[in-house]
């Protein structure tokens, strides 16, 4: 395990919980400022794998390095939804999912001075159609303002909304944990155990 000093850059709290729970040791360490636009023509699948290796080229990868970055986007009926300005657009965006399917992908890129590996992952999720009161109590008492689409799947609103789940759960919070592990297996070469 020794072979990279890992760095998570995310400010996400799920991102961390995920990435220690595959038993690794790293850092956090975000560059500030990186400008997360993307091409207005680009195909909304694409999307998030572009930003996370936007975000990968902000660092100077040296030395045993091994950064790893991403990007998560909620696409429901060909809009992306990104993280809610205000408790008005996290009603929105909860009332688009109710009742439908939706995509969430996450974009990942691991660099070393040596590798470079970038990703997608997508996981499609259906909601059962939500009362306006069980969006309401969500948003109070969660408060879902720093999560695409204006969830997540580990709290209560996942618990009493989500009927069906294709692909990956974790990638739903945030992080393809099953994929990373591939990627430094076989990619990187990390060896665990």
């Amino acid at each position: 395990m020794k072979q990279y000093n890992i760095i998570l850059s995310s400010k996400s709290p799920r991102r961390r919980e995920l990435l220690a729970g595959l038993g690794l040791e790293f850092e956090v360490k975000v560059v500030a400022g990186i400008d997360e636009s993307y091409p207005a023509d680009m195909p909304a699948a694409d999307v998030p794998q572009y930003i996370a290796c936007k975000k990968a080229d902000a660092y100077e990868v040296g030395g045993r390095d091994l950064v790893i970055t991403a990007d998560t986007l909620v696409m429901a009926e060909g809009e992306i939804l990104g993280k809610p300005r205000d408790t008005a657009d996290a009603r929105r965006m909860l009332r688009l999912l109710s009742g439908r399917r939706h995509q969430v992908t996450t974009g990942v890129c691991m660099v070393s001075a040596e590798r470079r590996s970038c990703f997608s992952v997508t996981t499609d999720v259906a909601f059962k159609e939500l009362s306006d009161e069980e969006i309401d109590y969500y948003i109070e008492h969660y408060r879902p303002f720093d999560k695409a689409g204006a969830y997540g799947i580990q709290e209560w609103i996942g618990y009493i909304g989500v009927t069906s789940l294709h692909g990956s759960y974790f990638n739903v919070m945030g992080l393809p944990v099953q994929r990373i592990y591939n990627e430094l297996t076989s990619t990187f070469g990390v060896k665990f155990g």
